[in-house]
């Protein structure tokens, strides 16, 4: 009986791809990586800090294990459909991998320092899984994940700003308080009926029922007694409109002044002699 292998731990699976036979995908990354530290002299694993391997036509990386201190990694550009060659670089704080055909991000999880990661232009179909896999991430602040399948989904980016409130610029836009507040109000009714009821001083009732949100007190009725002051209008108006209207109508008037630039001549019309100077115009706005 064989078992599954979507089943299978993601630990036993990076096994499974380490133990395989090396393809001609990882032969070019062998190469390339070689190359690299031909080219910057490095003779010791631990003296790398950055590797650039970008627009090398990359279907396939060799594990990078071996560089633990490796701070930087470019590989925006090729042509990868997955990351399961970072498993213990746990330095690692900057990664491009912009510009590929990734249809999964599982292993990042792995990656506790990172604090850049670009993913725009990639294959990303499930969100879900994709915030899952970055949840882990609390030094993650920069992150771009535009044109993946997935932003094409309603409320994509009020979304990732809730599951990952730690980032502070996402797909090149920093955000905003607004797009907190909204997210939590979407995303988190409980939470934001909490926040409404202190803001109010407990005025409302905050207490929580998922089919009641807002609970609303009875209306206050005005006593029969009651008597208004002499400065309150006692007209009744059947239709609130009407009331609206006359009561906007009372409104102290409001002017603001302002010069007409339009009719200000520039120094060039000054000096043409078949053209007079007239005064400026001033422009006024009434407010009610």
């Amino acid at each position: 009986m064989t078992e599954d292998p979507k089943r299978l731990s993601r630990a036993f699976r990076h096994s499974l791809s380490l133990s395989r036979p090396p393809g001609p995908g990882l032969e070019i990354s062998r190469r390339a990586v070689e190359d690299q530290l031909r080219i910057c002299g490095h003779k010791r694993d631990a003296d790398v800090f950055e590797l650039f391997l970008s627009h090398q036509e990359l279907t396939d990386v060799i594990d990078l294990s071996r560089f633990k201190n490796l701070k930087y990694l470019w590989l925006h550009h090729n042509k990868l459909h997955g990351i399961i060659f970072l498993t213990r670089n746990y330095c690692l704080t900057e990664l491009y991998l912009n510009n590929n055909a990734i249809i999964e991000i599982e292993g990042l999880h792995c990656l506790p320092s990172l604090h850049i990661l670009l993913l725009h232009h990639n294959e990303l179909t499930n969100i879900d899984t994709t915030v899952k896999e970055l949840k882990g991430m609390l030094n993650l602040k920069t992150l771009s994940l535009y044109q993946n399948p997935f932003c094409q989904y309603n409320l994509y980016r009020l979304y990732i700003i809730y599951h990952l409130p730690g980032v502070e610029l996402l797909d090149r836009i920093q955000v905003t308080e607004k797009e907190r507040r909204s997210m939590i109000t979407i995303f988190n009714h409980k939470k934001a009926h909490i926040v409404q009821s202190i803001a109010f001083r407990g005025k409302i009732d905050a207490s929580w029922d998922p089919k009641s949100p807002f609970k609303q007190k009875p209306a206050q009725r005005v006593p029969s007694d009651f008597a208004f002051a002499n400065n309150v209008d006692k007209t009744v108006f059947a239709n609130p409109e009407d009331a609206v209207f006359v009561r906007s109508m009372k409104r102290s008037k409001m002017a603001f002044t302002s010069l007409n630039w339009d009719t200000v001549p520039t120094r060039e019309e000054r000096y043409l002699e078949e053209k007079g100077t007239e005064p400026a115009q001033m422009l006024t706005i009434t407010l009610r």
